[in-house]
């Protein structure tokens, strides 16, 4: 399939070989345990091991994120659940790890339980490729771009080749982009990790992560990490997953078109500040994201006046939700700096645009903005 376009891919990733009067894709197996006598060497043995559900769905990820390669795909029940195995099931206690200092609002709390693992964790921005200097002697470089909410883009390649010269491995967390807007793993990362809850699904309905590796000893260890821990996604979830991502090609390209559009609109409206979007040329990071991004994201954000001006703006929005997460084929967009966590203006916008008609959505945003603005 490495020859396919991405919706075909999309379409068609994951499938088993037809069979005379069988569904194309079967359903959810729901299974604690299957018919296993004499010795345990079959495929599925355990329900908190192997599902044939799983397997469906991470052949899909695989072939969306290394086309035409074998690589080794784990599903789990939770983007976190996914970020946590890869960390914990490699670094040990007087380890060193680097993260990003502007990532998902999660990572302190996964920092704090590093750093209480006797784990010592360095941080720097996303930014500048600013990771770069703190690389000597760590074992593993957590790289998140574009970074969750500020969209900082680093070069991803210049730090793998960094990193690995150093003697660390690299994840990356890809959840922004999903893997038809980059593919960490051809830009040399050893994890390609998301949280699957948000585009790549993007309906809103499920909580999911995977994590994808090329290396069979990492794919190994990321495994049985799982099996230790039981952070396994329930097959209703793992199918539903499955059946979204034919759509996957369909809905990032509307979101990212739209975003853009978006973007261009509120960078000519004078109360909106800090406006950032990796695919609009005049955007620090749109010169590094356009060499490894082949998709720019639904996610925009921005700045208001103040706390007030947000939640007016939030407020006035009839076809936007306000709601957390994004990716989702309805828009929703969140004053940030409610849930505190992130380094962020008390009138930052996290907007993540969904598959409505871009006009109807843009001409919802302007008599938004107008409204908070007309109130103040």
């Amino acid at each position: 399939m490495s020859t396919m376009g991405d919706g075909t891919r999309a379409v068609r990733a994951g499938l088993p070989e037809p069979q005379q009067f069988e569904p194309t894709l079967p359903g959810p197996v729901f299974a604690a345990h299957f018919h296993l006598s004499g010795e345990p060497v079959g495929p599925y043995t355990y329900g908190r091991d192997t599902n044939p559900t799983w397997t469906h769905l991470e052949r899909a990820i695989g072939e969306l994120e290394a086309p035409g390669e074998e690589v080794g795909t784990m599903v789990f029940a939770s983007g976190m659940a996914a970020i946590t195995a890869v960390l914990l099931s490699q670094v040990r206690s007087g380890d060193t790890v680097v993260l990003p200092d502007d990532g998902y609002q999660a990572l302190p709390l996964v920092r704090e339980q590093l750093a209480a693992y006797g784990v010592a964790v360095r941080t720097a921005p996303t930014g500048g490729d600013a990771q770069l200097a703190l690389l000597e002697g760590a074992k593993l470089l957590w790289i998140e771009s574009p970074s969750n909410p500020g969209l900082d883009v680093c070069d991803i390649r210049r730090l793998v080749e960094a990193a690995h010269a150093a003697g660390a491995l690299v994840a990356v967390d890809n959840t922004l982009a999903t893997p038809i807007g980059q593919r960490p793993l051809e830009l040399g990362a050893d994890f390609s990790v998301a949280s699957d809850t948000k585009g790549m699904t993007g309906h809103g309905d499920i909580l999911l992560g995977h994590v994808t590796c090329r290396d069979p000893r990492l794919t190994a260890d990321v495994r049985r990490w799982r099996k230790v821990v039981g952070a396994i996604p329930g097959p209703m979830e793992a199918w539903l997953a499955h059946r979204s991502l034919a759509t996957l090609q369909l809905r990032v390209d509307r979101q990212c078109s739209t975003a853009l559009a978006l973007a261009e609109a509120l960078a000519k409206r004078p109360e909106v500040t800090g406006l950032r979007y990796p695919g609009l040329p005049t955007d620090p990071s749109h010169v590094t994201a356009a060499r490894q991004m082949r998709r720019f994201g639904s996610v925009v954000s921005f700045e208001l006046a103040d706390r007030e001006s947000a939640e007016r703006f939030l407020a006035g929005l009839r076809l936007v939700d306000d709601a957390t997460s994004f990716g989702g084929v309805r828009s929703t967009a969140e004053r940030r700096g409610r849930w505190g966590g992130d380094a962020v203006a008390e009138g930052f916008i996290r907007f993540s645009v969904g598959a409505e008609d871009p006009e109807d959505l843009l001409a919802d945003v302007e008599q938004a903005l107008h409204a908070a603005s007309r109130a103040a």
